[in-house]
């Protein structure tokens, strides 16, 4: 591969550190590195504002690498359609778990030592779904996806607008505010989870006497 190592050699040669270019094609530095180390590659879009800063044409960049770069990127795309499938389908088991632990428990009145092997089923569920979810995290970082509507357009292999104030917005957020959000996403999840399955087994109970 030849565009990661042009990249460098036109940002070097104008002068510029990776945070300056990633300034101007809104992206991180550590988006400039991946791409001049060849782990990840320019959408059209990051390729357009490239060419414009360095005075070149895009062809230059990427000449002999378009087939390849269409490549990587459409593995990473199958990749995260199948990690995204993966991660919902194990939540929504797990959901189904928590809910069939609400039955035995309220329902059946089993004692809390037979519920055990459920309850160690949901965590296991729950595992593999942020296993998935911390693969597609990785996914979205070597790409710099950062707002919903970035990754919306990367899974339908469309352009990415990166100069939004929302992007700019998710930038000033803090890492830690970040993974605060999604811990209570996956715990209000799980509330839902909790309470639809306590329903269920009151109404079973109900029904059944």
């Amino acid at each position: 591969m030849e565009v990661g190592k042009r990249i460098r050699d036109e940002r070097t040669g104008a002068g510029m550190s990776q945070d300056d270019l990633a300034a101007r094609v809104y992206v991180s530095r550590q988006t400039i590195s991946s791409w001049e180390n060849d782990k990840t590659y320019p959408d059209v879009q990051s390729l357009i504002l490239l060419s414009e800063i360095f005075g070149v044409t895009v062809d230059s960049l990427i000449k002999g690498d378009v087939e390849t770069m269409t490549e990587t990127i459409d593995t990473e795309v199958r990749t995260m359609k199948r990690l995204s499938y993966v991660m919902l389908g194990f939540l929504a088991l797990m959901l189904l778990a928590v809910i069939w632990i609400c039955v035995q428990t309220f329902a059946w009145d089993w004692p809390i030592e037979q519920t055990v092997p459920t309850f160690v089923l949901a965590l296991v569920l729950w595992g593999i779904a942020m296993f998935a979810a911390c693969w597609i995290d990785r996914i979205k970082k070597r790409n710099d996806l950062i707002t919903y509507h970035e990754i919306l357009s990367f899974w339908n292999g469309e352009d990415i607008v990166r100069d939004t104030k929302k992007r700019r917005r998710e930038r000033l957020i803090p890492r830690w505010l970040k993974i605060v959000r999604t811990v209570g996403k996956v715990l209000i999840t799980a509330a839902i989870g909790a309470f639809l399955g306590y329903g269920g087994a009151m109404l079973a109970d109900m029904l059944l006497g």
